[in-house]
Order: structure tokens, then C-alpha cells, then sequence
């Protein structure tokens, strides 16, 4: 079997996650969240855009119903014993077949907690599964059960966590490298892929950010690529990932020489990044990280150029997206404790000139402060 972690890490994480059910009042747990599984498991698939389910009993016994392309996929990747197979047709309602599975398992009028925050159990399967246990169970919202506890990195989870720091920076330093004027971002992107594959790493959560010119501004991942010109803004959001595991920075690049905003705006961007740094420790939430985020743009005039959220908790992500809970917003009471995987990125994004200045970084928090896991310099980026 493909297992990235020992038996013993297996079982605690089991233990956690009864006694997390148990205070709960769960009877069982139907887990639909892929992440949940290869933690629980090692289980590692993207089949599930498709309906599949693990069902974990109070007394830990487990079942995984899902289709015949990932049977073998089961079996060699995880610690599953008892798989179960629905079969696809034209008639195929694998929301009854989890209700025989229920049945057989003992947990007919059962209270049984839902992982209804899943990519995998979209709107139509979530029907399905809501008309299949009416009056045969109650079933609950128990969406952030495993997610808290996967929140908090073991001690193995922190190697591979620290393996794919380094690929970051390889990555960073990759793109460093062919950053020029004239470059083409598809030239920059396949250097960052290339420095994470020949090191050893996987697929990330999601695509890379790259955009250039005023698509410097966006946020997100678009198709088409253009050339830098002489003086240019470049914007990069990758991440390095091992086991599923990730580790992502962003950065803006500045191609030739830099306006005065760039100058102004990625040093408001430091400073707000090193207040951050500072709130990621045992006793702060999640809330005083955006504070201090939105407390040092607002003092800079930036207000109006910031974002309404400046970060989030990563780990073993799947598609389509690497942000994990908690995220760094207004008032957000989650407790930062020993253990967490943080990125924090600072966005300013100026519509009105087309100027773009990011700079952000993944942390380890520790027993007294965070410590950087990538990006150590944290200078303005000039080709």
C-alpha cells in the first residue's frame, strides 16, 4: 500500500477523530471530503467528483462506498478494509446504496454527522442523500469536524509540510531566474513546474497564479499568455506540494524600473506582513491576524486597494482549491494554537493606475511565535 505515514499516526488520528465524534453525540460520520479521507485513510483520488462516501462508525469501524474505477485505486492507497462498490447505469442512485450500506452497518435511526461542505456531494447527490435517509436517520451538519482537526500538523505531517516549502522557493528561484523583459509567461510557469517535478513534488490544490501587465491585478488563475515588456509588473502565486501536502508564496515582480507606487505599495506590504507575522501565535484568532492586516493598509491610505481576507490555513489539499480553514477574515474567533500551516499574503491591487503589489508567505506556528517556512527575503523583486 502507498501510505505516506505510520500505523501509529493512523491510529491517533482515528482517536482524535472518535473522541471529536463522541463529544459530538455522533453515532457514525459520513465523510464526503476528500482531504478527510486521505487523512483518516491515506486514501488518494480524485475520484471524488463523483459520489463516494467513508463512513465511520463511533467504535471505528469504517466502510468506503465508491465506484469500480477506484476500488483498486482504494486498496492501494489506503488502509481500508471493507470497500463497497455501487454501480454506474442509467438508474444508478448511490445515495440508496449508502442507506443499505447504513443499514447493514447498524445505524438505521442513528444520529449521524454529514461532511456537507464537500466538493464531492454536490447539490443533486445531497438531494438524493436528504430523500434516501428521511425517517431512517438524523442526519447533521458535521462539516468541520475532521477539518479543525486537520488544522493541526503533526509532527510527520510537518516533514512534508517542510519539503514542500523547499520546492517553493526552487520554484521561486526557477522564475527568478527567466524573469526578464521580453520573457513569456509561459516560459516563467513551466520553470516553476519543472523546479516543483524534477524535485520530487506533486500537483498542486489549484492552477498557478501568473499574470502580467494589468493582469498583474488578478487573483486568480486565467488562460492566455503574453510577453513582459521593458517595464512590466509580473504577480505569482504558486505553491510547493509533497504528498498533497502544500506551501505557497506570492509575490510581485517588478520587470525593469519600478514606479513609485511599486515602491510605496510593497512597503506597505512588508509592514503589514511582518504585524501578521507577529498575531500568528498561541492566543491570537484567526480575526487579530486580518487586524493587523487591515490596521497597517488603512494606516498606509490603502483601504480601498486591500482585500476582505489575507490568508488561510493549508495542508493536504485536492482539487479544485488549496485554501483551508481557518482564513484570515474580520472577526474570525478561530484560535491559532501549535502546529498550524498559515499563509499569509498581503494583495494590494490599484485599479485606477493598473498597479499590483503582493507579497505573502507560509508559516509554521510554534509554542511562542511563527516560524517562515519560504520566501526568507522579503526585498522587492527587480529584473
Amino acid at each position: 500500500m502507498a501510505l505516506h505515514f505510520t500505523a501509529a499516526e493512523f491510529a491517533r488520528r482515528r482517536q482524535a477523530l472518535l473522541a471529536a465524534m463522541a463529544a459530538e453525540r455522533l453515532d457514525a460520520l459520513f465523510v464526503f471530503q476528500q482531504e478527510s479521507m486521505f487523512w483518516l485513510t491515506g486514501y488518494d483520488t480524485f475520484g471524488f467528483c463523483f459520489f463516494q462516501c467513508l463512513v465511520v462508525r463511533a467504535d471505528g469501524t469504517m466502510a468506503l462506498l465508491t465506484r469500480s474505477a477506484d476500488l483498486r485505486q482504494a486498496q492501494h492507497t489506503s488502509n481500508i478494509g471493507d470497500i463497497r462498490i455501487w454501480k454506474d447505469g442509467r438508474g444508478a442512485n448511490p445515495a440508496a446504496d449508502l442507506m443499505a450500506l447504513a443499514r447493514d452497518l447498524g445505524l438505521a435511526g442513528k444520529r449521524i454527522g454529514v461532511e456537507y461542505e464537500s466538493y464531492g456531494l454536490v447539490a443533486s447527490n445531497y438531494r438524493k442523500l436528504e430523500v434516501a435517509f428521511a425517517d431512517a436517520a438524523d442526519l447533521v451538519d458535521a462539516s468541520l469536524v475532521v477539518t479543525r482537526l486537520r488544522a493541526v500538523k503533526s509532527t510527520e505531517e510537518i516533514a512534508y509540510v517542510r519539503r514542500a516549502a523547499a520546492l517553493s522557493d526552487a520554484a521561486d528561484r526557477a522564475a527568478l531566474d527567466v524573469i526578464r523583459a521580453g520573457a513569456d509567461e509561459s516560459e516563467i510557469l513551466a520553470a516553476q513546474h519543472n523546479a516543483i517535478f524534477t524535485g520530487g513534488g506533486d500537483y498542486p490544490g489549484n492552477e498557478f497564479i501568473i499574470g502580467s501587465g494589468r493582469d498583474a491585478l488578478l487573483c486568480r488563475y486565467k488562460s492566455g499568455r503574453r510577453q513582459l515588456d521593458a517595464n512590466d509588473q509580473i504577480t505569482l502565486e504558486f505553491a510547493g506540494t509533497d504528498r498533497h501536502y502544500h506551501a505557497a508564496i506570492m509575490r510581485t515582480v517588478v520587470v525593469g524600473e519600478p514606479r513609485p507606487l511599486h515602491l510605496s505599495y510593497h512597503a506597505a506590504a512588508k509592514d503589514a506582513l511582518v504585524a501578521c507575522e507577529a498575531e500568528l501565535k498561541p492566543g491570537r484568532t484567526a480575526g487579530d491576524v486580518f487586524a493587523a492586516h487591515a490596521r497597517v493598509f488603512d494606516a498606509h491610505g490603502l483601504s480601498q486597494h486591500r482585500l476582505n481576507a489575507c490568508g488561510y490555513s493549508l495542508g493536504a489539499k485536492f482539487t479544485p482549491s488549496w485554501m483551508d480553514w481557518p482564513m484570515f477574515y474580520e472577526a474570525n474567533d478561530w484560535e491559532i494554537v501549535p502546529g498550524m500551516v498559515m499563509f499569509a499574503h498581503m494583495i494590494l491591487m490599484d485599479s485606477e493606475s493598473e498597479t499590483a503589489m503582493c507579497l505573502g508567505r507560509t508559516y509554521l506556528v510554534g509554542a511562542g511565535r511563527a516560524e517562515a517556512l519560504n520566501l526568507p527575503d522579503l526585498d522587492l523583486a527587480r529584473r
